[in-house]
């Protein structure tokens, strides 16, 4: 036989035991045959060719059977295909088993596809989980500002994870109890000295209802005494009633100088009238001359009455100067 033909052979030997292995994975066969985990060989081919990945579904089912759990290799890869995180799914059972969590395959599945973490939200419900509010400023009556953190300690609900409202629902829930709370007190030290009623407040307000959490306790982590707000909105309504008065006093003080400029307008307009009808004077006596109503005679006596006028209105000066 030719050299070359040999090396063919042998080119596609290999080549077929590679497809082989890739479909019919024989270690991940023999591993779940170890384990005790019955599942055949086609069943597997199957999963390559619907694109599943075996190694992932076969080491799940192995950690499951370790665990005393039989969930059907159906239900792993039809999660598998729905886009689900296989691990995260039986790690959870296997902790909600050992937690002694009333906690089933379906559910799980569905909790892990609607987004949440299974596994954490099984821990939660083991260990809760302290959640801190930012620090929320509310106003009692008297017109103090409070500024309070709170610390709440929630464990989770695996009965309400598909639906239910998350973290920060339970922290708007309880910075709006805060707020309600501080604002209907008469005093802010009122809040001060009792800082525990904003916990009784708040808890008795059913705030987890619609949530993924159960609450257990709501604690006031810091309460802080901030600004005097009643005190600064009365600075501000003086100030704007300052602004206001002066404001109107400014109109009034406008309107006197218009009409002072009106007065003065008018004199003016007098004035030229008294001196437009003084000018006018002379050409009447002129006229009164020529026609004759008016003799020299009676033009002196009107002299000596204006020079004897004028003289009684100096002495009246001088006197009335003394």
């Amino acid at each position: 036989m030719p050299p070359y033909l040999i090396m063919v052979i042998v080119a596609l030997a290999i080549i077929v035991l590679v497809l082989f292995f890739h479909f019919i994975p024989v270690t991940l066969w023999i591993s779940a045959l170890a384990a005790n985990v019955k599942i055949s060989v086609w069943t597997l081919v199957g999963m390559r060719l619907r694109r599943v990945d075996p190694g992932r579904i076969v080491r799940a089912m192995i950690k499951a059977a370790k665990a005393g759990l039989d969930i059907p290799v159906n239900k792993l890869e039809a999660h598998f295909l729905a886009g689900g995180n296989v691990d995260r799914v039986v790690n959870s059972l296997i902790a909600a088993q050992r937690a002694d969590i009333n906690l089933g395959f379906e559910r799980a599945a569905a909790i892990d596809l609607a987004g949440r973490d299974v596994l954490e939200a099984v821990q939660m419900s083991v260990n809760p989980k302290v959640i801190e509010t930012p620090v929320v400023a509310a106003i009692a009556k008297n017109g103090i500002e409070l500024r309070a953190k709170a610390k709440v300690t929630v464990r989770a609900n695996i009965d309400r994870l598909v639906g239910g409202a998350g973290e920060q629902t339970i922290i708007a829930r309880v910075g709006e109890g805060i707020v309600t709370t501080i604002g209907s007190a008469e005093s802010h030290k009122e809040v001060l000295e009792n800082p525990d009623r904003i916990s009784r407040t708040v808890l008795s307000k059913g705030l987890e209802a619609g949530t993924a959490f159960e609450i257990l306790s709501i604690d006031i982590a810091d309460i802080d005494v901030g600004r005097n707000v009643g005190a600064q909105l009365q600075t501000d309504q003086a100030e704007a009633d300052k602004r206001i008065a002066q404001a109107k006093a400014e109109e009034r003080r406008a309107m006197a100088v218009a009409r002072e400029q009106e007065m003065k307008a008018s004199v003016q307009e007098m004035r030229a009238k008294v001196v437009e009808a003084e000018a006018e004077v002379p050409k009447a006596m002129a006229e009164a001359f020529r026609s004759g109503r008016l003799g020299v005679m009676d033009y002196y006596n009107m002299q000596n009455v204006n020079a004897d006028t004028d003289m009684r209105k100096a002495i009246a000066k001088e006197e009335g100067g003394k």
